[in-house]
């Protein structure tokens, strides 16, 4: 089935009519001092790209107990305010839309980065995986079991980043529920082995994740408040390998936020484009469908994580229906025009890997425009 719509078509979300279809993933780019503080280069970063319908953030820290890796951006504090203020008004200046994503790291924390502080996570269990530090790469360690002191904290911070956020002019937030850092953490059952209210069942693990995302859009308004989610991801030890619990977690995620009327849902799964048709969904073996029918917003999907998301992929998502609008990553970091690059099918810019975290200008504002190369 196709819906007729094609990906540079405008699209609502939230308060905004966005002039297309395809939007600017959050990008981890390292580019930020120990302080945190976005420089000129993010500036001048974002605003290149202010022609994606829409442009999320990489994942700033709510705090610097929260942070992930070096060279992350925070929203932790006015200096913080005053650099992404900054940041917002160039993209506005270029007719852009721009969201942050806030994200808390949990276990993928490791003391180097978080200034001594020891990681949080649902229970005591290491990610098994090594991540880089300040001091190098080094194990995952293994972090303390948050309490529910720790858990109204975290909520506390959550909400405070995103009033800075909107303090900063900046249009909206976006909830980082993915990716096997501390919100995935507790919903996925080999993470969270808790046994209070936020642990066991499917509906107590989904709890923590709906209580931030409430709590966010009490603060700025559901209109500027969205969740980004990576359900069978299976990455940094956050596993779902079973699919009715799956359905069972991310149905109660879903049934408990509901009522918001969100900005909009963002899905990273590998089986984005699904199989028949998306009016026909069978959950057991069509996900994203599935995740659509349950959520009544817009819904931005993409397929890959570290990996090319194609033109003719992007495309199909939005003309079957099954997305509302694509995510896409890689190919924003090596074309500030994608969009305007895809439409007219021009050529385009191929991504360097060796310097998505280097550092630097080089692979982060030198990429060329169409009218340039």
């Amino acid at each position: 089935m196709t819906s007729g719509t094609t990906l540079y078509d405008p699209v609502r979300v939230g308060q905004h009519d966005l002039t297309n279809r395809l939007t600017m993933a959050a990008l981890t780019r390292q580019r930020a001092g120990e302080d945190g503080t976005p420089t000129d280069l993010h500036v001048q970063y974002y605003a290149q790209r202010a022609s994606a319908g829409l442009v999320v953030t990489e994942g700033a820290f709510p705090t610097f107990e929260s942070r992930t890796f070096p060279g992350q951006a925070g929203i932790a504090n006015a200096d913080h305010v005053d650099a992404w203020r900054r940041v917002a008004d160039e993209v506005h200046a270029n007719n852009g839309v721009l969201f942050i994503q806030v994200m808390q790291g949990g276990r993928i924390g490791h003391p180097a980065n978080l200034r001594g502080a020891e990681p949080i996570a649902p229970s005591a269990i290491a990610s098994g995986t090594e991540f880089y530090t300040y001091d190098g790469k080094l194990p995952g360690p293994v972090p303390r079991e948050a309490t529910a002191e720790d858990l109204q904290r975290v909520v506390s911070e959550f909400v405070a980043a995103a009033r800075r956020a909107v303090d900063a002019g900046i249009d909206g937030v976006e909830v980082h529920g993915a990716n096997g850092y501390l919100l995935h953490q507790f919903l996925s059952p080999a993470s969270n082995k808790r046994t209070d209210e936020y642990g066991g069942s499917a509906a107590h693990r989904a709890r923590f994740v709906v209580e931030i995302v409430r709590a966010v859009a009490e603060e700025i308004g559901a209109e500027r408040t969205a969740l980004r989610i990576s359900p069978e991801h299976n990455i940094q030890g956050a596993l779902e390998e079973d699919r009715a619990d799956v359905l069972e977690t991310y149905g109660a995620l879903l049934d408990g936020v509901a009522d918001l009327d969100l900005a909009y849902l963002s899905l990273l799964h590998r089986d984005a484009l699904g199989v028949g048709d998306s009016h026909d969904v069978d959950a057991t073996s069509d996900l994203p469908a599935w995740i659509r029918e349950c959520f009544d917003g817009p819904l931005i999907v993409n397929s890959g994580f570290a990996e090319i998301t194609e033109r003719e992929e992007a495309e199909q998502l939005v003309a079957s229906g099954r997305a509302d609008a694509v995510a896409v990553g890689r190919m924003f970091i090596a074309n500030p025009d994608l969009a305007r690059r895809w439409e007219e099918n021009l050529g385009v810019n191929e991504p360097d890997p060796s310097t998505f975290y280097r550092g630097g200008e080089r692979g982060y504002t030198d990429y060329p425009f169409i009218d340039e190369a």
